[in-house]
């Protein structure tokens, strides 16, 4: 609205078909990242998610879900189905988190596709020896917030 008012119809046209026009191309996306999520629910055994990721697992399972964070490719439309599909498998918050965060901070293929070319092997090198620890830290400071009672349904409120 603020768009029809501030430059007028024509602009507004232009920016309504941009934003349907971007839905279109990230629908299929979601979609399909929403089917990998599901088919990790149907081929992972639950039983293996929760005793090597669950709430059992201790730092170990904390070391399990980062490494499995760098080694997966894919991008943001992939990766938090698959985190989701982890937590109704059983994973706890903490495992999770710390997927998530060693994915997005010392993901192999961002280093190799993005990184390596542009800032050299010296900065990408260090730059994920000094991310390597962020990840456990994260994951629990995840567990420490379950057990002091948040909750996702938290927030918001």
């Amino acid at each position: 609205m603020t768009v029809y008012v501030r430059d007028g119809r024509g602009h507004f046209v232009e920016v309504l078909g941009g934003d349907i026009s971007l839905f279109g191309e990230m629908l299929p996306k979601v979609l399909a990242g929403c089917l990998i999520g599901a088919f990790v629910t149907l081929l992972l055994p639950r039983e293996m998610v929760a005793r090597w990721v669950g709430h059992e697992s201790g730092f170990t399972g904390l070391l399990i879900a980062a490494f499995f964070g760098f080694l997966l490719p894919g991008g943001p439309i992939t990766i938090y189905p698959v985190a989701g599909a982890f937590l109704v498998m059983g994973a706890d918050a903490g495992a999770v988190v710390a997927f998530i965060v060693s994915w997005t901070l010392i993901g192999y293929t961002r280093a190799l596709v993005w990184e390596l070319p542009f800032f050299g092997a010296d900065f990408v090198i260090w730059r994920i020896v000094a991310a390597i620890p962020l990840p456990i830290i994260a994951g629990l400071l995840a567990r420490l917030a379950v057990r002091a009672g948040f909750r996702y349904s938290d927030i918001g409120k």
